[in-house]
């Protein structure tokens, strides 16, 4: 027992460990585990604070990147969605366009049922109009933007293709309008023209001067004997028209012939040869104008008013006769004479006979007749006109006197006046004069302007 005892007492002296407080073995404990794994106690928790924010910021930088792109695929789908929206808005406006031109084609002329029908298109097209408004408003766009962009851009390009044949149809009809017009118009034109050939035919033929009634010589003055130019004149080119003509279709080269009458001219337009033709037949049929012999027949006079009386009762005598009753009534007159003369002299033989085809107008003339032709007629009222200003002329006291102009003469207003206006538009500081076409005339102090043909530089 004792023994027993004792050898318990040595045991317990050789392993007993001191006594510690439960706390105590507690953190031993713990140290000792850190120490086992060779770990910190601070870096530890600072790792673990590390990998706990670690895992935070991939967490986060994972959410944001998913976020993101949801946000972008809504952002694009957003943006498509309003393109074809715009899409659909214009077509929607080319669609009104397209209607309103169809209303205003069937205004005119009046179409009942097309104008109903455009109006009610107009009306749908204005809804349409208002629910893309709403759509936009809430954004709610419940289609497909793919389809509905396709499908817009095929329907501009129908109402494009609509508005263009409705405006065809529109220049169709204002074509038509517009086509009436012409012809209404030149129905006109033709009308004026024939009351212009008769009014001027009248003229040539009645030869009747109201201005110059009951007027006594004393009482003539330049106002009379202008009225009686204008009317020769008119005359003059009247038969230079109709001898042109006729040379034209006969085949004649008129600019050689132009050239013949007033060599070396450069004309300002083609049609100005005509100008040549009118002074070639002024020169001959004013030739001696002033003379009291104009008839070829010597008159002599005791006095001024002897000359006076005369001639303007030969000038009462003519001008209100047809130039055939009296050709043909006093073949043998001094105005006969006079027209033989001035034919003869004037229309040459080959003229005539590429005219007439022969020269049996002009023998006639020669035995003392008168052709009945269109061109002798065309004559013998110029012939008529010029008689009677001559014997106007001659009726003033002191009688009228005649004057042209030399070729290259400087231009002067005082005694010329152009036939040609294009010779003012250049800038000629002095432009001269290449012929005369119509003679001047002097009565007393006043001065009646020479028609002259300014050369072209």
């Amino acid at each position: 027992m004792d023994s027993f005892q004792g050898m318990d007492s040595r045991a317990g002296a050789a392993v007993a460990p001191p006594k510690r407080g439960k706390l105590a073995r507690t953190i031993a404990k713990v140290l000792n585990i850190r120490a086992a794994v060779g770990i910190a106690p601070d870096d530890a928790m600072r790792k673990r604070k590390a990998g706990d924010e670690k895992s935070s910021r991939s967490s986060s930088h994972r959410f944001d990147s998913v976020m993101g792109r949801t946000s972008a695929a809504e952002k694009m789908k957003e943006r498509a969605a309003v393109e074809a929206l715009m899409c659909r808005l214009f077509a929607s406006i080319s669609s009104i366009k397209a209607s309103y031109a169809q209303l205003q084609l069937a205004e005119c002329p009046y179409d009942a049922d097309e104008i109903g029908s455009a109006d009610q298109l107009v009306i749908s097209e204005l809804a349409s109009l208002s629910e893309l408004k709403q759509c936009y408003a809430k954004k709610q766009f419940d289609f497909s933007p793919e389809k509905a962009i396709v499908l817009a851009e095929i329907q501009e390009q129908n109402n494009a293709l609509k508005t263009y044949k409705i405006t065809m149809k529109k220049l169709e009809v204002h074509r038509k309008l517009k086509d009436s017009e012409i012809e209404q118009l030149r129905a006109q034109l033709e009308e004026c023209n024939k009351q212009n050939k008769l009014m001027q035919r009248k003229l040539n033929e009645s030869g009747h001067l109201y201005v110059l009634d009951n007027v006594h010589p004393s009482g003539l003055n330049p106002a009379h004997f202008i009225a009686v130019l204008r009317h020769t004149v008119r005359s003059i080119r009247s038969f230079v028209r109709t001898m042109v003509n006729e040379m034209d279709g006969a085949g004649w080269d008129l600019s050689s012939a132009a050239d013949a009458i007033t060599p070396g001219v450069v004309y300002w337009k083609e049609n100005h040869l005509c100008f040549a033709f009118e002074s070639f037949v002024c020169l001959e049929m004013f030739d001696g104008f002033q003379q009291c012999s104009y008839s070829l027949q010597h008159q002599s006079f005791k006095d001024a008013k002897a000359r006076t009386r005369h001639f303007y009762e030969k000038f009462n005598e003519l001008k209100s006769t047809s130039v055939k009753e009296y050709l043909a009534s006093q073949p043998d007159s001094a105005f006969g004479k006079f027209c033989r003369a001035k034919y003869l002299t004037l229309i040459h033989p080959d003229l005539e006979l590429s005219l007439c085809r022969d020269l049996t107008q002009r023998k006639l003339i020669k035995l003392g007749g008168f052709p009945e032709t269109p061109f002798f007629s065309s004559f013998s009222e110029m012939a008529k006109r010029v008689w009677l200003l001559h014997c106007l002329a001659l009726s003033f006291d002191p009688q009228v006197s005649i004057f042209q102009i030399r070729p290259s003469s400087r231009f002067s207003e005082l005694y010329m006046e152009s036939v040609a206006e294009e010779a003012f538009l250049e800038p000629e500081i002095n432009p001269k004069a290449a012929f005369t076409v119509v003679p001047g005339f002097q009565i007393g102090k006043t001065v009646l302007q020479c028609q002259v043909y300014l050369a072209k530089q």
